[in-house]
């Protein structure tokens, strides 16, 4: 499957936010963001004037490049949300936050989305006492996400869930630290998601 494979930094100073790409370097003085918070390239220091296209545009790359998924996938997320009864934009979003990878970083057992889907890939997770290694896997309320036996000392597992306490742990999941798993209490909902996403501009862009 084709990734992107540049530095993620600079999708971060694209987006001129925070996507957390790089799991615990995001919180330091390294971060590029905070070392240059402007565009990278040639022109990135000039001013930026978009119009409504654009906006839009880079409210949908913003959400793509936070989740790590790719157009082909967001677009079919976005018909699945559109075909559900409610508020498109919000549904989009809880879709994209139900994602495995999602919840296993969201739990805490990976620094960053990336790291999650790696680690979702190999094997290292149980959903309901099965394996799943599925990253787009939708998790449901009442599932139950733990580590398997074989991978609690994984060392990457371990530092994640060290480090874990300054992100927290939403309100629709709930992790046993101890037990090396989580739970879903519930769907996400829009008050779950912190960071500054528009997605009614989103909707706006797929529905010219």
């Amino acid at each position: 499957m084709a990734r992107y494979t540049k530095s993620v930094c600079r999708l971060c100073r694209r987006e001129n936010l925070k996507l957390f790409l790089k799991g615990e370097r995001c919180y330091t003085e390294k971060c590029a963001v905070d070392r240059r918070s402007y565009p990278p390239g040639q022109h990135g220091q000039g001013r930026r004037k978009f119009s409504d296209y654009g906006a839009q545009l880079r409210e949908k790359q913003k959400v793509k490049r936070l989740y790590g998924v790719l157009e082909n996938q967001f677009r079919n997320i976005f018909k699945e949300a559109d075909r559900q009864k409610g508020i498109t934009g919000e549904i989009l979003l809880s879709l994209l936050e139900r994602r495995l990878d999602n919840t296993v970083y969201r739990l805490g057992f990976a620094s960053s989305r990336n790291e999650a889907r790696q680690l979702v890939r190999h094997s290292h997770f149980l959903v309901n006492e099965t394996k799943v290694n599925i990253p787009s896997y939708l998790v449901k309320p009442g599932d139950v996400i733990r580590v398997r036996e074989k991978s609690k000392k994984v060392v990457r597992i371990l530092e994640a869930l060290e480090g874990m306490a300054r992100r927290g742990v939403p309100q629709w999941l709930e992790l046993d630290k101890e037990q090396m798993k989580g739970s879903v209490k519930g769907l996400p909902t829009r008050e779950d998601i912190t960071l500054p996403i528009q997605e009614k501009l989103i909707v706006e862009l797929y529905s010219k």
